[in-house]
């Protein structure tokens, strides 16, 4: 049987490559729905400009073009690389740490490491997540704005609410840029405004973590060739990532859903602020019910999906180990 490789100098920085372009691949493909997951979820009750998902791509393209599905891109590839390496490659490091001479994992330290994973990444994810939904979420508002004109967004940052300048929402807009949030936020805020929202992303984050690492390990053995060759074919890679990826996905939605509200600074004059996790939980059941905690599963689902089939297979194949020089690159043995 093949022993696990040990976790020295060479290999680590080769697990950071893997995850860095895992993560690019897999968002380039998967990042319009991703778009439409954020807009479906900011969603109101009676504020409804999107009836699913195919609507919302449809009316995106329309009024902003086909690019306009890929408003928020830029940050997100920018930073995705980092949180994607950080994620994949914690996680290995961390089960590498936890196994007995590179022996089989129990499932409980195979969901501590996922949980140790989940803990590493938001130092990324949650500037990077505040800054994409803001982008992702201006189109909402203008097209709120356009049928509903009595509706004027608005941006809310702490407890302070002022009409925003036309750059963030009016319907004649110069778009914001990432840089003009981020510059913003730090003037008003400081560094805490990037991580506004940082416990719900630690909520979604690592219950995902602690999901979905030791699902995708015991489906991706299922997979072995024979009991002498532990080899995994890449397509098998790839369905395991995807299956484990969407049950994780639809598992924590709710904290997702809790997320973005509370990440989201552009609100509708109608469009109830939260203070924080609890008054959010509390203020959704209250006026939307139960139901809108699974807004936008469907699409988190798609996103996840493909997303964490493409990072997989784009780790396990080795890019990192071929590009130091550690392995051959070899598709069709990973």
């Amino acid at each position: 049987m093949r022993k696990e490789k040990p976790v020295n100098v060479l290999y680590l920085p080769a697990k950071l490559i893997n995850g860095g372009v895992a993560g690019i691949v897999g968002v380039t493909c998967v990042f319009p729905i991703d778009l439409a997951k954020t807009r479906l979820q900011n969603q109101r009750s009676g504020q409804q400009i999107y009836r699913n998902m195919m609507d919302c791509l449809i009316k995106t393209v329309r009024s902003e073009g086909y690019f306009g599905m890929y408003r928020g891109a830029a940050v997100n590839l920018t930073l995705v690389t980092p949180e994607k390496a950080i994620k994949l490659a914690a996680n290995d490091f961390l089960r590498h740490r936890l196994s007995n001479d590179g022996g089989k994992l129990t499932v409980l330290k195979e969901m501590m490491a996922g949980c140790g994973a989940g803990m590493c990444q938001v130092v990324i994810t949650t500037p990077m997540e505040m800054l994409k939904i803001q982008l992702q979420d201006a189109g909402r508002l203008v097209a709120q704005q356009r049928v509903m004109p009595s509706l004027v967004p608005c941006l809310q940052m702490g407890n302070t609410i002022a009409v925003q300048s036309r750059s963030y929402n009016a319907p004649s807009l110069v778009r914001p840029s990432a840089m003009q949030i981020a510059r913003e936020l730090l003037a008003t805020k400081g560094v805490t405004g990037l991580y506004r929202g940082l416990g719900a992303t630690l909520m979604r984050d690592i219950p995902f973590s602690v999901v979905y690492f030791p699902l995708f390990a015991h489906l991706n053995q299922l997979g072995q060739r024979s009991l002498g060759d532990t080899t995994v074919p890449f397509y098998w890679s790839f369905l395991a990532g995807c299956a484990a990826g969407s049950t994780a996905a639809v598992a924590v939605n709710p904290c997702d859903v809790i997320k973005t509200r509370l990440q989201s600074l552009s609100k509708g004059a109608n469009e109830e602020t939260y203070s924080g996790v609890v008054d959010c939980i509390s203020k959704i059941l209250r006026k939307e019910g139960p139901g809108a905690f699974l807004k936008g599963a469907g699409c988190r689902a798609l996103v996840i999906a493909p997303l964490f089939g493409i990072a997989q297979v784009m780790y396990l194949i080795g890019v990192g180990e071929f590009v130091l020089g550690n392995t051959t690159f070899d598709l069709y043995s990973a």
